[in-house]
């Protein structure tokens, strides 16, 4: 191999490479922090048990080095066995393959575990070789599916800026909606009700007075987070786990891994009648975006929900100057509380042509009736029509 050229390495697990090595290229100055391609983060997903081969999630990760052996890129990558976990669904994909013969399973998979959350998948220091380590990463990850016979490679929840030359590489590209709050410089709350129309300020501001009945909410963050809290909050997560997936994914271990490795990274926000938690949000922060991951409740009440997960995370943000909130995937009714549709992305590589012919044309479909709704929605958010 020519010196020059990237060295292309793999692992299977983010504790055989060291926490330095990788958040220089996950997260290298210049960029935005992103708490989720952190060490601390997926090292805990796979150390904790959530994320291992037991539960369908083998580490494959790609390391690029330079030729004096120094990491200059890394894109986290699983081989999976089933599709649990990824918030971009082919499930009918793996079905139609299999109906026809075919084995969708195993595939590859580079994402977040557990997480729909925009962000950088091939991670790479900004500069001049920022190419060349990004194109030798995407040609590691292809010739992995070969060589593992995988049917296919999937990059969910790619950046923006990553369609185009994901798209001139040969991988089809899929989109989707989620809603997320933008923070347009506001220094109150109420200065964000007053760019809702009329209506929909004063259902907002009902919303808000029914919940909060009877309760206060606590934000935590950092040292001020103790095992007592997760242990509470665990309980929540179990409970809506078990009602939504069936099999929640994260253990335990997780949360006391994220709170030993970030506390200045989580935010916990719970609903207290007295001194009894009833309810709680987990989000993470990043350097501009809060990002709301898990929610539950031991006493469902109305409103409640809405309260601690999407309000309570706005004044949150607005607080610490944050630019974004990030309520998770899916959910049109965020739209009336302010969150406002936007398109997210991921790229797919088929290795079978036939299937890969079927699967370009049903994209392209999808992407036709995606813009539909997002023109749709674009023309039904609450705010007033004269800002």
């Amino acid at each position: 191999m020519d010196a020059a050229l990237p060295r292309i390495r793999l692992v299977n697990a983010l504790a055989e490479v060291s926490s330095a090595d990788w958040n220089a290229v996950a997260n290298p100055p210049g960029l935005p922090y992103d708490p989720f391609v952190s060490w601390e983060f997926l090292d805990a997903m796979e150390r904790s048990g959530a994320a291992t081969p037991r539960s369908g999630w083998r580490g494959a990760h790609i390391l690029a080095q330079d030729a004096g052996g120094r990491l200059r890129g890394a894109m986290p990558l699983w081989l999976k066995s089933h599709s649990r976990g990824e918030f971009i669904f082919d499930q009918s994909w793996a079905e139609a393959w299999e109906r026809a013969g075919g084995a969708y399973y195993p595939k590859l998979l580079s994402a977040v575990p557990f997480t729909p959350v925009t962000g950088r998948r091939r991670l790479v220091a900004p500069g001049p070789d920022e190419a060349l380590y990004k194109a030798a990463l995407l040609q590691g990850a292809l010739q992995l599916l070969q060589d593992m016979k995988a049917s296919s490679l999937h990059i969910n929840f790619i950046e923006e800026t990553e369609v185009s030359p994901l798209e001139h590489a040969g991988l089809l590209i899929r989109t989707d909606q989620q809603f997320h709050w933008k923070n347009d410089g506001y220094g109150s709350f109420a200065d964000f009700l007053a760019t809702l129309s009329s209506d929909k300020r004063k259902n907002l501001r009902k919303e808000r007075a029914k919940a909060q009945e009877g309760l206060t909410f606590r934000h935590i963050t950092g040292d001020e987070i103790t095992e007592e809290h997760l242990d509470r909050f665990f309980e929540f997560y179990m409970d809506t786990g078990s009602r939504k997936w069936g099999s929640p994914y994260l253990t335990r271990a997780s949360f006391t891994l994220l709170r030993e490795r970030m506390a200045k990274d989580l935010l916990f926000i719970f609903a207290y009648e007295g001194d009894t938690a009833i309810a709680g949000a987990m989000n993470l922060i990043g350097s501009d975006t809060l990002y709301g991951r898990y929610w539950g409740c031991v006493d469902a009440r109305p409103m409640l929900h809405f309260e601690t997960c999407y309000y309570q995370a706005i004044d949150f943000a607005i607080a610490r100057g944050l630019k974004t909130v990030e309520a998770g995937a899916q959910g049109g009714h965020k739209l009336a509380r302010g969150y406002a549709p936007v398109l997210t992305y991921s790229a797919h590589w088929i290795s079978h042509a036939g299937f890969r012919a079927a699967v370009a044309d049903y994209l392209e479909r999808e992407r036709e009736a995606v813009d539909a709704d997002m023109d749709f929605l674009k023309d039904r958010t609450p705010f007033r029509k004269d800002l």
